[in-house]
């Protein structure tokens, strides 16, 4: 009983992620769900992201927290539409709280929309929200052994960003092995190797978001 139970959850959850989904395209916004563990550096990435783009795109932001509006802030700051969501004791954002938030939006003047999940590495790989593409950040401070031991997130996803390179010969992490157990979960994994902090490998993932965008407007 208790699978068909969540069979149910997980089905009226895609069944308003459809619907999501018909409303992003009908708008022409490509949407990516940034998924990772806390602290693994969405924000960062986010801000440096839009602060470079921000001339070239339209950017929307969906911050997901289970308290506190810090992130949404610290996004408002560059200049563009964010909306918070605080989940409370949710572990995940879920399509429900996406299409309400969404109606916070102007989705007409939005070409890239972000949504930043909880962090969490579990929860946010099993629920769909309408996106295009799911991205997992994983930093090098969490070692490489997390495709192995928390595989949907990596199977799930289409992008791999490996954060905090710069911290590479301060912390037990492989980067070969990192990047070879996380193509073995998903071989079609899209790797960006980048630091925040000295902004090394950032141009690649600006141009692939770009690229991206403009792949969708055809």
């Amino acid at each position: 009983m208790k699978v068909e139970i969540i069979k149910d959850i997980l089905a009226a959850n895609d069944a308003i992620a459809e619907e999501n989904r018909r409303l992003f395209k009908e708008n022409g916004a490509l949407v990516l769900n940034l998924m990772s563990s806390p602290g693994a550096g969405k924000t960062t990435l986010l801000e440096k992201s839009i602060s470079v783009l921000k001339g070239r795109v339209n950017i929307g932001v969906i911050e997901g927290d289970i308290q506190t509006e810090l992130d949404a802030t610290r996004i408002s700051k560059e200049g563009v539409e964010v909306v918070q969501i605080n989940t409370g004791s949710a572990c995940h954002l879920d399509s429900n709280m996406i299409h309400q938030a969404i109606e916070k939006l102007d989705l007409s003047n939005i070409d890239l929309l972000f949504m930043e999940n909880v962090g969490n590495l579990v929860c946010p790989a099993e629920f769909r929200i309408g996106e295009d593409m799911k991205i997992m950040i994983s930093s090098i401070t969490e070692g490489d052994d997390k495709p192995l031991k928390y595989p949907l997130m990596f199977r799930e996803s289409q992008v791999l960003i490996i954060n905090k390179i710069d911290l590479l010969p301060y912390c037990d992490c492989d980067l070969k092995r990192l990047k070879e157990n996380s193509l073995k979960i998903n071989s079609n994994l899209n790797i960006f190797e980048i630091s925040c902090k000295t902004e090394s490998g950032l141009d690649s993932w600006y141009n692939w978001l770009v690229k991206k965008v403009e792949e969708n407007k055809k």
